[in-house]
């Protein structure tokens, strides 16, 4: 099975979440969305876990799959031990493909196992800013990292502007999908 898994805090989940794993489809036979329980770099509100796990599952639809591994688990929502969960629950060819922006790619010699991590998978990066410069990750390659750029638009929309809007009272509608943003506004989430 040839797998790719887009793995985050959905602070919310919004339309380039969505578009990212759409660009790369066809070329997997299985793609999991992981919210992270957790997250070990983010500060997030504890209350908001199930509700971030909700609006994933409303945003993808039956799309792609959603886990529930890093709830399960407990603890830091560790990106190495779901990568090591997930080499045992399926029959993987080659690497798992992780689909990433480059503001957390950026930032992935900091992550827990970080070394062990980049032998297990396959970095999918989707470029997340308006000056970019391949050259910045050329290090990131010569210490073993396996990465390609992916060649879609980008897009400029981010879960911590969105809080901000939400919290303004802002029209979101074309950054989330519409179930989204309905939970949002029932849930009255992200007005604190």
């Amino acid at each position: 099975m040839k797998l790719c898994v887009l793995q985050g805090t959905f602070n919310p989940i919004h339309n380039a979440h969505i578009s990212a794993a759409n660009f790369v489809s066809d070329k997997f036979d299985k793609i999991i969305f992981i919210p992270a329980a957790n997250p070990p770099h983010k500060n997030c509100d504890p209350n908001l876990s199930q509700h971030r796990f909700n609006m994933v599952k409303l945003a993808v639809q039956g799309q792609f799959d959603v886990s529930d591994i890093e709830y399960k688990r407990g603890g830091k929502s560790y990106t190495y031990l779901t990568i090591c969960e997930l080499y045992k629950k399926y029959d993987v060819e080659e690497k798992i493909c992780f689909i990433i922006g480059t503001d957390a790619f950026k930032k992935i010699e900091t992550w827990y196992k970080t070394d062990e991590l980049k032998k297990l998978v396959k970095f999918l990066v989707f470029v997340r800013e308006d000056k970019f410069d391949i050259s910045e990750y050329d290090i990131l390659k010569s210490k073993g990292y396996d990465f390609e750029f992916q060649n879609m638009p980008y897009e400029d929309i981010s879960s911590t502007e969105l809080r901000k809007e939400i919290k303004q009272g802002a029209d979101i509608s074309r950054y989330v999908p519409p179930q989204v943003e309905d939970y949002i506004r029932k849930n009255e989430l992200y007005k604190d």
